[in-house]
């Protein structure tokens, strides 16, 4: 085992200046890398056009970069164990910074992939070990404003991710959204290592667990592609998906078994008989789906079936941020003093009663009706994840967080990937059967749908053209029945959870410390 200097006594928190300098770092640093995951989807139109590859080619930049993140964050713990978490971390964003260059000076789809994915290898640990870092650097008792800081960086970034891309898109050219990572990361990275080359964590010379890190290689990539892709595949009537599918449950179910007994394992899924940890973790993940799935169907509605553009479809999205914004530091100075399970309750309850106004709406909804639950929603995002992360890291020691946070922020991730497939996928299926249920209604013993067809027909149309509207009439609200019916089911989820928070064990104490085992 190798130790460094300051192992012999514990290292004060941060104060003054340096603690707010080394705050905007982090924070910048893991809102570049979040924002990566969601800034690339509106600029794939684009990118697929300059590098001639259709569109669902150039759907490769979003998935090369997610398979390669989610495989990297349960690593967390095992790389700063072995590098030490301030090594880890800088090396982790000028990795980021160095591949988003290259990403912005591809000339070539294949080029650009394996940029991406490079990218998102590099970035993997960045977010888990930002939060480490964070309360590290914090004193106990601003712990919470550290917590809420960073927890908003993680929720906000991937809302805004689609605006600012649509913008840069627009205005300059695909490769500045790459290109902007560039000067904000190489600033923070610098900034952390000025603040922190001094308060290096020990490090072990543990063996590299091949077996256990091959398993999840090949497991949790075999599923986050069969997750990017089984939608534009048919999911299970294609083969490959298929394949994919049969891959990563075996490679998965493998992975549990072997990293339980191995004596080195590369993902401590020890951390999982911390009942807090894991209902912390399990509320987060699940969570996580139905938030995001309303988060990936709202624009997608907008934008395919009631013709927003998408930076105003990133518009109408954006007012959840307002809010969360507002609260996140409230929350986050009054954390020790809060009933954790209530807020989140309250969370879930916000959610679930904006989800049930979304039900609600058709297809002639207007901005401000759209906008107006999106901005109330914005309370329930600093009372949802704040409160869950202080939950599941209460009561570890600080030698676990840096792996705790890295297995939590996967597990959000794999239930964001999953959340999109099966909500998009969801919709879509859900729009076909509404559209077959609508077409029984245009017949001739239906006096609606022959009234309506010969007021077409006398302004001018044929009867194939009126038809043709007639159908895009129907497509149109058999759609938005959909997406009702996906707020709906995201709504009922929501208010499941609800009893399992009560089965966390207060209190529920800094992390960090030794409360609540």
């Amino acid at each position: 085992m190798a130790t460094t200097p300051n192992d012999a006594v514990p290292l004060k928190p941060l104060q003054g200046g340096a603690l707010v300098l080394l705050t905007i770092a982090v924070a910048f640093s893991t809102f570049m890398e979040v924002l990566d995951m969601t800034i690339v989807n509106v600029a794939v139109p684009h990118i697929a056009g300059s590098l001639g590859v259709s569109p669902s080619e150039g759907t490769w930049t979003i998935s090369s970069y997610a398979l390669a993140s989610a495989i990297m964050q349960p690593l967390t713990g095992w790389l700063a164990r072995r590098f030490g978490e301030v090594r880890t971390f800088v090396a982790s964003v000028f990795l980021f910074v160095v591949f988003s260059m290259l990403c912005g000076l591809a000339t070539s789809m294949p080029m650009l992939v394996l940029c991406r994915l490079l990218q998102g290898a590099g970035s993997g640990p960045m977010v888990a070990l930002s939060l480490t870092l964070l309360l590290s650097s914090y004193p106990k008792a601003k712990q919470g404003i550290a917590l809420a800081l960073w927890a908003m960086t993680v929720v906000v970034a991937p809302i805004f991710g689609p605006i600012l891309g649509g913008v840069l898109t627009d205005n300059l050219s695909w490769p500045w959204i790459f290109y902007i990572n560039v000067p904000v990361g190489a600033l923070a990275g610098v900034i952390t290592w000025a603040l922190l080359r001094n308060r290096e964590t020990k490090t072990f010379k543990t063996p590299i667990d091949i077996i256990g890190l091959t398993l999840l290689v090949v497991g949790v990539g075999a599923l986050q592609f069969m997750l990017d892709n089984g939608n534009d595949n048919d999911w299970f009537a294609s083969p490959m998906i298929t394949a994919l599918a049969i891959t990563a449950l075996i490679c998965l179910v493998f992975l549990v078994v072997w990293e339980i007994h191995a004596k080195h394992p590369v993902v401590d899924l020890s951390l999982f008989k911390q009942r807090n940890f894991t209902i912390g973790v399990t509320a987060l993940s699940l969570g996580m789906m139905a938030f995001f799935g309303i988060n990936v169907v709202f624009p997608l509605w907008l934008q395919t079936t009631l013709g927003y553009t998408a930076t105003w479809a990133g518009l109408a999205s954006a007012p959840v941020g307002v809010l969360a914004f507002l609260m996140a530091p409230v929350i986050g100075a009054n954390i020790q003093r809060l009933e954790l399970r209530a807020v989140v309750t309250f969370a879930f309850l916000v959610f679930a009663g904006t989800s049930f106004w979304f039900a609600s709406f058709d297809s002639s909804a207007s901005f401000a009706t759209l906008v107006l639950p999106r901005f109330i929603m914005g309370i329930g995002i600093a009372c949802f994840f704040i409160p869950l992360n202080q939950i599941y890291l209460s009561g570890l020691p600080a030698s676990e967080i840096a792996s705790a946070s890295g297995l939590a922020n996967f597990c959000r991730t794999l239930g964001s990937s999953v959340s999109t497939a099966v909500t998009v996928t969801l919709w879509q299926h859900r729009g076909e059967y509404h559209h077959a249920t609508l077409t029984e209604y245009i017949s001739p013993d239906q006096p609606a749908a022959t009234g309506f067809l010969q007021q077409l027909a006398h302004s001018g149309m044929s009867s194939k053209q009126a038809l043709s509207m007639v159908d895009q009439l129907i497509t149109r609200e058999a759609l938005t029945l959909a997406v009702n019916d996906v707020f709906w089911l995201c709504a009922i989820l929501f208010l499941l959870l609800i009893p399992m928070l009560w089965l966390a064990r207060p209190p529920f104490g800094s992390a960090g410390g030794a409360v609540g085992h």
